[in-house]
């Protein structure tokens, strides 16, 4: 036994290997939209309650790991089908999974930039504490602190990474955002 040999277990996939037919796939990719969907709804049920008790909606940790375990397993399926492999939204376009289930495409659309989303996230932590420390005045100094080139063109950077994801999500989902999208796309031209 080696104690640092990394061990990584893979729960959710066969032991086996399963070749599955494009049919096999397609009713796979149904019972898995299925169950998307009620997840959906239950989620956007919790948002309906949270909203009528005065609180604000959160999206619960849950939906987050479960939606993602099902959109795992939908590009597990989808990498059964013959070369080249289709997109999963243009698969469900195919087969017409996307009208059955038409919150499940919004759904899948927007879980597309999450992982990004946490990406941005996780880079303004790290740089959050010396972007502000750069900003504290030194004592005794008579100038007003600025932001270094660097840290102007990182949050600028920044910023536009971030609006180019919302701008790609469905409008159906970015409708409320829709006076702030449009003053900061005149800003990416």
């Amino acid at each position: 036994m080696c104690a640092d040999c990394p061990v990584e277990l893979q729960v959710k996939r066969p032991l086996m290997p399963i070749q599955l037919s494009p049919e096999q796939v397609g009713l796979e990719m149904l019972c898995l939209c299925g169950q998307l969907d009620l997840l959906i709804r239950a989620q956007t049920q919790q948002f309906q309650d949270q909203l009528e008790s005065g609180c604000s909606p959160e999206e619960s940790d849950t939906f987050q790991l479960q939606g993602s375990d099902i959109l795992d397993q939908m590009l597990q399926c989808l990498e059964h089908l013959p070369k080249p492999m289709p997109q999963l939204e243009d698969y469900l376009d195919l087969i017409g999974l996307s009208e059955m289930f038409p919150r499940v495409e919004l759904v899948i659309s927007s879980f597309r930039g999450i992982k990004v989303f946490s990406e941005i996230k996780k880079e303004i932590e790290a740089n959050f504490k010396q972007l502000k420390q750069s900003l504290v005045a030194e004592e005794g100094s008579r100038h007003e602190p600025h932001l270094s080139a660097q840290y102007i063109s990182w949050i600028l950077e920044m910023t536009q990474n971030i609006t180019l994801m919302v701008l790609s999500l469905p409008e159906e989902v970015t409708e409320e955002l829709d006076p702030a999208l449009t003053f900061m796309a005149q800003f990416l031209s």
